[in-house]
């Protein structure tokens, strides 16, 4: 069956199954592969996205209840090579070990700050209990997200290819 989903600000249309979860057309046919699978129950929040600004687990999320609606993903914050402050809060904290968590911790901080500019340690807390990170570094997490409460100046973020960054 043919969708049009409106991703990351551009439309695409895609020839699934109306049951597909949106986790796997992101992945498997738009080829955006920073939201991650996690447990494919909806409970880890590693797969967290934005629709219509609000966070969903894209692995329950049903393709065809998606049409018409914006859907947003972790790559949509980077913007000219400058991070999202959410994104350069997690970096400045350390908020992350392996990284598998972080895009949709991501996701549901940026949503947190865009209803409530300044949330409290509690609805930091409830907000972010959706979320599973496995490495335990949530004190960090909690101190990128009040961190980017306030103003501040993003990062320019380069593209580099490994022989760039002088690797093999």
């Amino acid at each position: 069956m043919k969708f049009t989903l409106r991703v990351n600000g551009a439309s695409h249309e895609v020839d699934v199954a109306a049951t597909q979860t949106l986790l796997s057309v992101l992945r498997d046919t738009l080829d955006l592969t920073g939201t991650k699978y996690g447990c494919g129950e909806g409970q880890c929040g590693a797969c967290t996205v934005l629709v219509d600004s609000q966070p969903v687990k894209s692995c329950q999320a049903r393709v065809s209840t998606l049409a018409g609606k914006s859907i947003a993903t972790i790559e949509s914050l980077e913007h000219n090579g400058r991070l999202h402050p959410v994104q350069e809060a997690f970096l400045e904290h350390e908020a992350l070990q392996c990284g598998y968590c972080t895009p949709g911790m991501i996701m549901g901080a940026v949503a947190l700050l865009a209803a409530n500019r300044n949330p409290t340690d509690d609805a930091i807390a409830k907000t972010m209990d959706k979320h599973v990170c496995r490495c335990g570094t949530y004190p960090r997490i909690v101190a990128a997200i009040k961190s980017a409460r306030g103003p501040r100046e993003p990062r320019v973020f380069e593209r580099r290819s490994a022989s760039e960054r002088g690797q093999p």
